[in-house]
């Protein structure tokens, strides 16, 4: 006890020698560790907060899970009885609400600027979604926003659309269906197409000359091998399906029918009507007389009609962040299916849990009680690249700033070796006196210790401080023209933060360790040194 108390008393003189409040060497020592372990408690905490808040705004309006109908493993199939599935599914324990699901892009158009965006669709008889988006308004910058679309053509958009069209509450917007830029994309592709009589003009000649030959005949109808329907079927068919002109589809269509119409025979072959032979010819005949540009001209008509646009009133802005992808634009459902043409149907069920966190194992039992063709997407998948990304800038920043404690300890080392040659005549007094080498060591370890420890202690406490003041520093910092957390860019007025008691902790202690590691190595080789030496060259 003799030796632990005045290996700890001299330690505390060093660290004062001079019996002022505080030595100079003592608050370098104690600052640097202290910045290291506050800028890692705030950063910590700002990184923890961004992804709280940005998880808890997406789970505020999209689906805790999504199920989707692919019976054939592939793309998802459009749900047109979807309200019968959903009742089903409010019925498995921890979900609370099955609505309906859609999304998909359409191009924006205000006052002749366009720009592709990305819509929602939300069943605004769901109050949670309605909740969801109502959080998350810009009643700063866009006083009187709302989210109660209802079911009329009345839009909430993101902060980015609003200062990059000059959009606010009460203005105008006009939506065209990207689907329906598609179907006009695949007519003009049409259209480019020369007509089917020259395009498959050797096809359409050997169907009709095999059409013209003499039939087989059985009685009073016609007989055709296997073979020799497909030599006339399969090539007409194939013309079917390349991009061509409806007429001349409904022209190909009724050529094909007296073949469909045939009767199989017992052994391979068809029976058909004695009249087969010439209502084909007759209906390929009809595809040397069309009319080209009176098709087009049909057919271009008929998409200047699909295009027209959905001019829609925006009733909300909400703040949206450049951190994470989010929709441009919240609609009322109906509207989202005019725009997505999906004629009444959705895409798929979004499911809503009492708790969110439970979301793989309610997926689970989702597709159990579906039957097989459903699939289950979670909220965790859908923002898996998301989660790891900030999970990687976090320990990005971890490792980066961990480097500031790391310096402060090589730094407390460099002060220890000063320090330890400074004394080395009291440390060869010391050892003439029978001071035994581990009390030494102890001498100097200590000190390490109480710098790290005070040095952590103050770190967290004022790091929870600039946690805690972090609106008004904000604010400081905005007067002055230097604004390094955007709200136009993180999303929030005020930089979020939450605070982990366990990695606070944890650098702390790392803190604390570091310093009295780099402490001993100047006391180890202090307490090495030779007694006799130290006194004859001082």
């Amino acid at each position: 006890m003799a030796r632990r108390s005045f290996s700890l008393m001299l330690a505390w003189r060093y660290l004062n020698p001079r019996r002022a409040m505080l030595s100079a060497v003592t608050l370098i020592s104690v600052t640097g560790v202290l910045l290291g372990v506050l800028v890692l408690v705030v950063v910590m905490s700002v990184m923890a907060g961004l992804e709280k808040e940005v998880k808890e705004r997406f789970l505020g309006y999209m689906p805790h899970v999504r199920l989707e109908f692919v019976p054939f493993g592939g793309f998802r199939e459009p749900l047109e009885q979807w309200r019968e599935t959903a009742e089903a599914v409010t019925k498995v324990p921890g979900v609370k609400s099955a609505t309906a699901f859609m999304q998909d892009y359409a191009l924006l158009d205000v006052e002749g600027k366009q720009r592709p965006v990305f819509f929602r669709g939300l069943d605004t008889h769901d109050q949670a979604q309605i909740d969801g988006i109502t959080a998350m308004l810009d009643q700063k910058d866009h006083p009187g926003s709302s989210a109660d679309m209802g079911l009329d053509d009345r839009i909430v958009i993101s902060s980015i659309i609003a200062s990059q069209f000059k959009v606010g509450v009460g203005g105008k917007m006009s939506l065209y269906s990207a689907r329906n830029l598609e179907s006009v994309k695949q007519v003009y592709d049409i259209t480019a197409h020369p007509p089917v009589r020259e395009e498959f003009g050797p096809v359409l000649e050997k169907a009709k000359e095999l059409i013209a030959k003499p039939w087989t005949k059985r009685g009073e109808r016609l007989y055709l091998s296997d073979a020799e329907a497909d030599a006339i079927y399969l090539p007409l068919f194939d013309i079917f399906k390349q991009g061509v002109r409806d007429p001349e589809k409904e022209i190909i269509t009724k050529a094909l029918k007296p073949i469909d119409d045939g009767e199989q025979v017992e052994g391979g072959g068809l029976l058909l009507d004695a009249e087969t032979p010439k209502k084909m010819a007759a209906a390929l005949a009809e595809l040397d007389t069309t009319d080209v540009a009176q098709m087009d001209a049909a057919i271009l008509k008929g998409i200047k009609e699909l295009v027209l646009p959905k001019e829609a009133t925006v009733i909300g802005v909400y703040k949206a962040s450049q951190m994470a992808l989010s929709p441009d634009i919240f609609m009322p459902l109906p509207l989202a299916q005019e725009l997505a043409g999906m004629k009444g149907a959705v895409q798929g069920i979004s499911v809503r849990l009492h708790d969110p966190y439970q979301a793989d194992q309610v997926a689970g039992a989702l597709i159990k009680e579906l039957p097989q063709g459903w699939r289950a997407i979670t909220w965790t998948e859908e923002l898996g690249d998301f989660s790891r990304l900030i999970a990687q800038q976090r320990m990005m920043m971890y490792f980066a700033l961990s480097f500031i404690i790391l310096v402060s300890a090589f730094s407390m080392m460099a002060v220890m070796f000063t320090v330890t040659i400074q004394k080395r005549r009291e440390i060869g007094v010391m050892k003439a006196l029978g001071a035994a080498p581990g009390q030494i060591v102890r001498v100097f370890v200590y000190q390490g210790m109480i710098l790290g420890f005070v040095g952590a202690i103050l770190g967290t406490a004022f790091g929870l401080l600039v946690i805690r003041f972090r609106e008004n520093l904000q604010e400081v910092l905005r007067q002055f023209g230097f604004d390094p957390f955007s709200s136009a860019f993180v999303g929030f007025d005020t930089l979020p933060a939450q605070i982990k008691a366990n990695e606070i902790v944890i650098v702390a202690i790392a803190a604390f360790l570091l310093c009295s590691v780099a402490a001993f190595v100047p006391a180890f080789f202090a307490a090495r040194s030779d007694a006799a030496k130290s006194l004859r060259n001082l």
